[in-house]
């Protein structure tokens, strides 16, 4: 039988599909392209700690055909279906969640085997089949009648180029976003969600956005959930597009988030919580904000198998693809600060990197964005990064910087020197500053003036794609106790007016770093054909533009403002050699400016 639960997972069509062996074929599923579909099926009794593990011991794989294309999708123990609300740990109900890419029929099959730690094992035939296994059936995909959010634009993929492109519409994705608190999903509101340091306890309220979540927005047992909700409503009206959270920091800053039963056991989820973590999830996909999963920190590195990509690190990673990798919009992050350090020479190695990268591409049947995230120092994040160029997994670095000046040099560096390696990678900076700083609240740094001219600009003038901003360690608004989004408005403000001047005026996909283009002046220039771009960090004194003896209207924009373009005491220049731009629009030729030059018509 089939039976419609859409009131429990808003964003998704929820099937429950009962085998009980049936000779009759099993109905079309009416399914919506970009949206994410749920089938339940039942499976022999079992409970989240009972002596026959369901997450170790069974292995659900979900086979989804239209025509030549295959997806090959890992299920997951969902305890009674229903965990969210009723807090179940024991039941019968498998699930998997799949998010097809084409209109028109799909076929599936689903494959459900037991066996000793056959969730990590990838022979087909491993185990023994049991209870539904072999049930097929099938999905009738249509267009979407009112797609929100990222279902509107169908999956960001890595496509071996600088940016993301979304696979719906072709257009291209830049990067603005929140790195902080990077214990976002310790909130108090998540089932079995404490602090292992009682006396420095960060679990979140999200009191102060509880006023942004609406009427009609997803809540679970009651009126728990409106706080988290609220938060992602916030970002979504600022403009942030991005948002940076920790799995699993046993060990580490916070110690208080994690799937698992408790922090002592890391064989057994709490079906519970992740499937909270869903309702979270499932509303900033809705919202347009990228899920930025960052698995382990440099702290606990080591935790799962030493470091190793064995039985317990595998299993970590295979449940939070199949119970999250549907999502269109996702970055795989593989460690906060991974790898040694001068001060910690104990991290993973880059074979055991390069272990988690296979496994990680080898499970994730949709290939979402994978990085790595590096240490402050610029001689460990070159050092490591040198070793990766080219490997086939790794899709870039998320860097951060101790030095914010490094920034135009060193996403520079990486986007040319994976070029030339083989592999392209999309370069994000994800981290800036000494651990303490970082981006802090508005009110101590009015106007961000350092943050904008040193690292915003200059990441996307050298080519990369995007950044994220962390919140230092200002006492309660740090990046550990951070609980009120506000406290860097004008931050989001003026990060969102570099990404939509990006997105609205300049094909910046096709456009290169040009250095022959300033004779004078300190700036950055790129160029594609007859378009040309410039940002000058510190004043426009003395700029001389080296330009092809055509003639270009010149337009401004004040980057830190915002706005429309502008015009400033010249509108065209003739090019040459030693072409002049004139004089901004105010007249303040101190400040940063960004400049557009296209052809005149």
């Amino acid at each position: 039988m089939t039976n419609l639960l859409s009131n429990k997972l808003p964003l998704y069509l929820l099937i429950l599909f009962t085998c009980l062996a049936c000779k009759t074929d099993p109905p079309t599923i009416d399914a919506q392209l970009w949206h994410g579909v749920t089938l339940s099926f039942e499976g022999p009794e079992l409970s989240e700690t009972g002596t026959d593990n369901p997450f170790l011991n069974y292995r659900l794989n979900v086979t989804f055909t239209h025509e030549k294309k295959s997806y090959t999708v890992p299920g997951f123990y969902a305890a009674d279906g229903n965990a969210a609300e009723s807090s179940a740990t024991s039941g019968k109900v498998w699930q998997v969640r799949f998010t097809p890419d084409q209109i028109g029929e799909w076929s599936y099959k689903a494959s459900f085997r037991k066996g000793n730690n056959i969730a990590v094992n990838d022979d087909l035939n491993a185990g023994e089949p049991l209870s539904f296994d072999g049930t097929e059936g099938k999905l009738m995909v249509t267009a979407a009648l009112a797609p929100r959010g990222f279902h509107k634009e169908g999956r960001l993929d890595y496509v071996s180029e600088r940016y993301l492109k979304f696979a719906g519409t072709g257009k291209y994705f830049l990067k603005g976003g929140t790195d902080s608190p990077e214990n976002f999903m310790a909130y108090k509101d998540f089932d079995d969600t404490y602090a292992i340091d009682t006396a420095n306890n960060y679990i979140k309220t999200w009191e102060p956005h509880v006023q942004d979540w609406q009427e009609g927005d997803p809540v679970w047992q009651g009126d728990k959930g409106k706080g988290i909700i609220g938060a992602l409503n916030y970002l979504q009206e600022a403009g942030v597009n991005s948002f940076y959270f920790l799995t699993m920091n046993i060990g580490g800053d916070g110690k208080d988030v994690w799937p698992y039963i408790d922090h002592e056991t890391f064989d057994r989820f709490d079906c519970s919580k992740l499937a909270q973590w869903e309702i979270v999830f499932s509303h900033a996909e809705n919202l347009g904000i990228m899920l930025h999963f960052v698995l382990q920190e440099t702290e606990n590195e080591l935790l799962l198998d030493n470091g190793d990509t064995g039985t317990i690190r595998k299993l970590y990673y295979r449940e939070l693809i199949a119970r999250f990798g549907h999502h269109l919009a996702i970055t795989w992050n593989l460690g906060e600060e991974n790898g040694p350090a001068d001060f910690s020479p104990e991290g993973q190695t880059t074979e055991q990197q390069k272990a988690m990268l296979a496994y990680m591409k080898a499970t994730d049947p949709y290939q979402h964005f994978l990085v790595i995230h590096t240490h402050a120092y610029i001689k460990l994040r070159r050092e490591m990064f040198k070793k990766l160029l080219a490997d086939p997994n790794l899709d870039g670095p998320s860097l951060q910087l101790g030095n914010v000046y490094d920034t135009y040099e060193d996403t520079r560096l990486w986007v040319e020197e994976s070029a030339k390696a083989g592999k392209q990678w999309v370069v994000n900076l994800d981290e800036i500053g000494h651990y303490a700083t970082g981006v802090v609240p508005d009110e101590l740094d009015v106007g961000h003036d350092s943050v904008r001219q040193a690292v915003l600009w200059p990441n996307l003038m050298a080519g990369g794609g995007g950044v994220e901003w962390y919140f230092g360690a200002t006492k309660n608004a740090g990046d550990l106790d951070a609980q009120d989004l506000r406290t860097r408005a004008d931050m989001w403000k003026q990060t969102r007016n570099a990404i939509d001047f990006f997105q609205e005026h300049v094909p910046f996909p096709q456009m290169k770093a040009n250095d022959t283009l300033v004779v004078s002046g300190m700036g950055y220039a790129l160029s594609y054909e007859d378009t040309h771009l410039l940002y000058f960090p510190n004043g426009l004194e003395e700029v001389n533009l080296n330009l092809p003896e055509k003639n270009y209207r010149i337009s401004w924009f004040d980057p830190k403002a915002g706005g429309d373009l502008q015009t400033g005491s010249e509108t065209e220049t003739n090019g040459g050699n030693n072409a002049v731009i004139g004089m901004p629009p105010s007249e303040d030729m101190e400040k940063d400016w960004v400049v557009l030059l296209r052809l005149s018509e």
